[in-house]
């Protein structure tokens, strides 16, 4: 039986292609549609707006709504949404309304409640007059849970140029653009971040150490462009290993060549780390005396390294259950305005997967597959740049600190 609904949506929906996405989905759904009106922004920085009506079958339609939902494309015809409470800790009803990292609302009782921290893939909860995001294993049993789309409002991604999307890309991956203007241009994102009072995240792989950005980096800790780190057992390992042994991964970091017996150096630093009980220790010991590390203890910028199975040791501040791992990653977004994702491809999509789309998110790495992933993986707002993390890391903490 075939049905029609009518949708809209609203932002920037003509310059991103949101409103042609939009129109290829629901064709490629087998969905025929009617544009009823739209109105076009005048300028790059106005929001534009459509409603759509969309028909095809029954069976079709609903699910087709709710993956254009995801764009920001709402149903018109809007009820209050279906709350169901979860039986069991941990256990989310069945139809449970999967979330997007857009910014949302919930409509309850005629009232539509924002939701106070988007991100994607949790559930939808209503308790205390408020609408939150909650991942599955923190759901207790009598949480009011919405259960189907119906209800809930999904605003359609940001494009506003002067503030997200630098003005001469026209990709969302730049792999031939002038380098030295797009870490221009990410400079002048965390100084207008600064000025807002928001925070700063970086996300950091081992190749920052390895292709010795490392110091740069702790340049830029040391001066407080950075307040918060995520990163795992390798970047934290062979950050004090070239510090107290000056390799990586067993390379001399001044000569770039292996080094005799240098592939036991990592495991002899987290040894000794651990035999000091934490990082912390070790320097206050002073057994680390520089590096990324060092910077975070002695300027009391806050880390949390998550743990791989494939990790040696671990160092003891590792936590090694990812569930706690992202959990204690979570506890550090709030004022997150700008995400730095430097040669890193596991951390930074668990790091995607926590972030509102409203973070400006930048993902550096020389491995053109490695910045596509994280917007593939639902991150859309994170703007890839194709180059060596090493001089990118040196020439952004020139402009932000100043030359070495």
């Amino acid at each position: 039986m075939v049905a029609t609904e009518t949708i809209e949506v609203t932002g920037h929906i003509v310059d991103s292609l949101l409103l042609a996405k939009i129109l290829d989905a629901i064709l490629d759904a087998g969905c025929d549609y009617e544009i009823e009106d739209v109105v076009i922004g005048k300028t790059n920085l106005d929001a534009s707006s459509a409603r759509i009506a969309v028909s095809g079958d029954e069976d079709v339609l609903g699910p087709l709504l709710d993956d254009l939902q995801v764009h920001g494309a709402n149903r018109t015809a809007q009820v209050d949404a279906t709350l169901v409470a979860a039986d069991r800790d941990g256990v989310l009803p069945a139809g449970f309304y999967s979330t997007t990292n857009l910014a949302s609302a919930v409509r309850v009782d005629g009232t539509w409640l924002p939701v106070d921290n988007p991100e994607m893939d949790c559930g939808l909860v209503v308790r205390d007059g408020r609408a939150v995001t909650v991942p599955m294993h923190r759901v207790r049993a009598g949480d009011l849970v919405v259960v189907g789309s119906e209800g809930v409002r999904v605003q359609a991604p940001g494009h506003a140029r002067d503030t997200q999307v630098f003005e001469f890309m026209a990709s969302e991956v730049s792999s031939e653009k002038p380098k030295a203007l797009l870490v221009e241009q990410v400079a002048a994102r965390l100084r207008a971040s600064r000025e807002r009072g928001g925070k700063a995240l970086v996300v950091a792989g081992p190749a920052v150490v390895h292709t010795g950005g490392a110091p740069d980096l702790a340049r830029l800790v040391a001066d407080g462009w950075v307040d918060v780190l995520f990163a795992g057992n390798g970047f934290a390992t062979h950050d004090i290993e070239a510090n107290v042994l000056g390799t990586s991964l067993g390379v001399s970091v001044a000569e770039g060549v292996p080094t005799e017996g240098g592939h036991a150096n990592h495991l002899r630093v987290i040894n000794e780390v651990r035999r000091h009980g934490s990082i912390a220790a070790a320097v206050d010991a002073g057994f680390v005396t520089g590096g990324v590390m060092r910077a975070c203890v002695l300027h009391g910028v806050p880390f949390v390294l998550g743990g791989s199975i494939r990790d040696d040791g671990p160092l003891p501040d590792v936590i090694s259950d990812t569930v706690a791992a992202a959990d204690a990653m979570r506890a550090h977004l709030d004022g997150v305005h700008v995400a730095l994702m430097l040669a890193s491809t596991l951390h930074a999509i668990a790091t995607g997967n926590c972030l509102p789309a409203g973070v400006e998110t930048f993902c550096v790495d020389i491995n053109q597959a490695v910045v596509t992933k994280l917007a593939d993986r639902g991150s859309h707002q994170a703007l890839g740049i194709v180059t060596d993390v090493g001089p990118f890391v040196r020439q952004l903490a020139d402009h932000l600190v100043g030359s070495a």
